[in-house]
Order: C-alpha cells, then structure tokens, then sequence
C-alpha cells in the first residue's frame, strides 16, 4: 500500500509518513456515509448550514498557530503568507454562513395560480436544491483556501452538499489538521456524522469522481490533471459537473504611454507579482506585452534588473520544479539567484521575444517564476492578443489620455479573461460578491466562478413544485412572511414581507 509522505520543500527530504493511499472500499464508505449525512443535513434547512459554517471558520482559528506553522514546514511558504490565507479561508467561512442566512442565492420565485395571458396557470414554485455529495480536490499553491476547508467545500456545505475532499500530497499532514477542523465543526454545529469526508491518493481521486453517489467535482490545478478527471467524469453512465479551474498566462498589456510615464513603477509591480509566492499563483502573470522603443526598453531593462536580483524560489513539489526547468529550457533570457543545490529551489527568470512570433511560437503557462516579455509594434499588440490562448484575467496598464487604446484592448481581451485588471496586478483575488474567478477555457470549463458567494451556484440545481400540498414544500417556498428575499407573482419581495 502506498505511503503518503510528508515532503519538507526546502529540503526535498520527507519528514514523516501521513497517512496510506485510500483503499477503494474505503472510499466507497465515505462517500456513502456522505451520502447519508446530506439526507440528514439538507432536511435540516439552512439554520445547520449557517452553524456548520461558522463553526469551520471557528475551529480554524482555533489552530491558527498549529496550522501557520505546519504549513511553512510543509510547503515552503512564508508564513505572512500562510497567516493571510488561514484569514482569507475563515473569512470566506463566515461570509458563506451570511450567504445562507440571507438565503438570496436559492432564487425562490412563486408564481400563485390564475389567469394568464396563456390561460389559467397552476400553482408553480420554484427554489435551487442541493445538487448531493460534492468531490473536492485540494489544491498544491492553496493549502488553505484551496484545499481541505477552502471556498470548494464551504461552498458546498453553504448549497446543502455534503463534501468529500482529496488531499493534495504536497501538503497531507495540513489536510489532516485542517481535516480535523472540519469534523470538529460539524459536529460542535450538532451536524451529521460523515458530512465531510477524506482520502489520499491518485487511485482514490479517480475513484472518487466516479462514485455513482457524487454529483459534483470541484478542482484546482493542472490542465493535464484536470483533463484526466474530466475524462473519468465523462466516462460515467451519468456525467457531472465538473469544475476545473485550471490554467492561464493571464497576459498583461503596457502601452506606450504607460511605459513612458512610470516605466520603473510597472516593473517593480511585475516581478513583484511574478516572484510572490514563488509565482506558483493561478493568476501569475505569465506575459507581458511591452512596445518597442526607448520607453520600453527602460521597463524591460529594470525587470531584467529586479529579476537578476531576485533570491531563488522553493517551489512545493518535486513535479513543480520538473515542469519548471523544462518549460523554461528552451527559452534564453536573464536569471535570478542561483538555487541553493537543495530542496526544490528554482531560479526567477525572463525572457523576451518579438510578439510577431506568438502566433508561430505559442507561450504555454509555466508554474514558478518566470515571465515572458513579448514586444510588439503599435499595430501588431491586437495580432498578438489574437493568438493568445484564454486565461483568469486581462491586464491592461494606460495613462488617462490613451482612453481610445484602452476601449479597444479592452474589446481585445475581453473574450480571453473573466476578470479585467487596469493600471494593477492580477494576483491577488478578494473574495467579494463582485468577484468572478473563471474564464474561458482553457483556464476553466466553467460558467461560474470560483471565488465568492456565487460560486455556490456550482452545487445546486432548479427544481419547481406544480400544485403541491403545502407540507411537501420547503419553508422558503410556502404562502406567509419569510426570512429570505423572494420574487412573488413577477415582483421581487423583500426579506420579512408576506407572500
């Protein structure tokens, strides 16, 4: 049976055996105790998912100072970095626990019997149901916010799904930790036993999406990695959804009146969001495209320079750093500090090209620090973009009086990206009610986001009562005052109105 290590990055040596792969009966148990649990907790109604939520976030910070350290030790991120996730990941909890309470997101609509237009109408109401049980698979960059209780499964358990989550090997001894925060919660919450479950292992994972009992998959990572589960998922007598978010080069546009006026300022901001985190970041940007001209070589020349003096980044895994070095082997361009010789340190790099070759030399993303600047002439920045691939994000940088270029960058990168930047960095995703984290493929499969409340949208469906007896309607949909927002014959009502 296959030993699950705990790897320590900086060094590259295990630490300590976690735990053994999933024996697949083991996870056909889970998932089925899942299953059973979410019978129990959708007829509970959302006062228990509000409380299982608000308990995660909790339970969390209850062992911030456990799981911060844990983290550093298991994947090499700093810890201001790891105490900002733990704050984002309690944060999205409670925010979660709001969405529920406020209960807009269940979009109940009751349209009473009567005459219409068409003739007599029935009695129709209609409200999103839980989808089920809801595989989550943790991601390496986001041990926290991304992983065992990160907006996937709070997202879930705020649809009424129960979760199932599969441990990244990067980090198993934090989804242990933070594992044993989410069953704490669940039951301190007097929630079902096996609400949430956990596995280990590649065989289990695939397994896993292909349990007749799940009817969702959330994933974070690799393409090549997404595509195999999405091929599994597409395999079943029932395909599911599934919903990868998965890659990108998240381009970024410097026009040549932003070049001029504050050259050395988009420099410093670009490597600082190409270097951050060892630019293991799904919205790293991966290109940049900068003009010809004098302006521009000032930017490129102190990038260069930042990036030459860039330390050497420790990446989480030993697969990383592979695809690293052989992503960036052909290319030729400037490096920063050399790796130490141990663990899975990397060096910073850039590298320059003519954007008239994009469309002949396509740039692939490429996990880790490295950037690629492509510089084009005034007429060929449009061309170049065309031959792009689609990413999160669509970066522009302009100065006020370029309004003309940015209305047309902006028609330009608009159909690559689901998120817009001007004058900023894409790395960085507040979790908000505005935000969307997706786009088009390949960077997602998906209509929806991510991050943020409407991310639960991924784990429900719509279902409508036609004439029902009232004891068989849930409470959001029954005649009386209630506690959500509600539209009502074609008319929005407002929380606490009489239907």
């Amino acid at each position: 049976m296959s030993i699950i290590q705990s790897i320590d990055p900086s060094t590259g040596r295990a630490v300590e055996d976690v735990a053994t792969a999933t024996p697949l009966d083991e996870v056909d148990a889970t998932v089925v105790r899942a299953a059973e649990a979410g019978h129990v907790y959708g007829q509970a109604g959302r006062p228990l998912r509000s409380a299982v939520l608000r308990a995660v976030a909790d339970e969390l910070e209850a062992r911030r100072a456990r799981i911060v350290a844990l983290g550093c030790r298991e994947t090499a991120l700093p810890e201001a970095r790891l105490n900002g996730e733990l704050t984002r990941t309690v944060y999205q909890a409670r925010l979660f626990a709001d969405v529920v309470d406020e209960g807009g997101f269940l979009e109940a609509t009751i349209d009473h019997a009567g005459d219409t237009p068409m003739g007599p109408g029935p009695d129709l109401r209609r409200m999103l149901v839980p989808l089920g049980p809801v595989a989550v698979f943790g991601a390496s960059n986001f041990p926290l916010a991304f992983s065992v209780p990160g907006g996937d499964t709070v997202s879930a358990l705020a649809a009424g799904c129960p979760v199932v989550v599969k441990a990244h090997d990067s980090h198993p001894a934090l989804s242990l930790l933070a594992f044993e925060a989410l069953t704490a919660a669940v039951a301190s919450a007097g929630g079902p036993d096996g609400l949430v479950g956990l596995v280990f292992g590649r065989h289990a994972g695939v397994a896993l999406v292909t349990h007749p009992e799940i009817k969702a998959v959330g994933f974070t990572g690799s393409l090549s990695g997404g595509r195999a589960l999405l091929d599994a998922v597409n395999s079943r007598p029932d395909p599911i959804p599934f919903y990868g978010e998965l890659a990108g080069l998240n381009p970024v546009v410097v026009t040549e009146g932003a070049a001029r006026a504050r050259g050395e300022q988009i420099a410093a901001g670009l490597v600082a969001s190409v270097t951050g985190s060892g630019g293991q970041l799904c919205t790293k940007p991966g290109l940049v495209l900068v003009p010809e001209g004098a302006a521009g070589d000032g930017l490129v020349a102190e990038a260069a320079r930042l990036i030459e003096r860039s330390p050497a980044a420790v990446l989480l895994n030993s697969r990383i750093v592979q695809a690293y070095e052989s992503g960036t082997l052909e290319w030729d361009g400037i490096e920063g500090g050399a790796p130490s010789g141990s663990g899975f340190a990397v060096s910073p790099r850039l590298f320059e090209v003519d954007a008239k070759t994009l469309a002949d030399t396509p740039v692939a993303e490429c996990f880790g620090p490295a950037v690629v600047v492509a510089r084009y002439a005034p007429s060929g920045v449009r061309d170049a973009l065309r031959a792009l691939p689609a990413s999160l994000t669509g970066t522009i940088h302009a100065e006020p009086e370029e309004s003309e270029t940015v209305s047309q960058l902006t028609d330009a990168l608009r159909p690559l990206a689901g998120r817009l930047v001007y004058n900023g960095f894409p790395t960085g995703v507040l979790v908000s009610w505005a935000q969307h984290h997706g786009g088009p493929w390949p960077s997602t499969n998906s209509l929806h986001t991510s991050v943020g409340p409407t991310a639960v949208r991924r784990f429900v469906r719509p279902v409508t009562w036609q004439d029902a007896p009232p004891g068989v309607l849930p409470e959001e949909l029954r005649d009386g005052p209630c506690g959500i927002p509600r539209r009502v014959d074609g008319e929005l009502v407002p929380s606490g109105t009489d239907s």
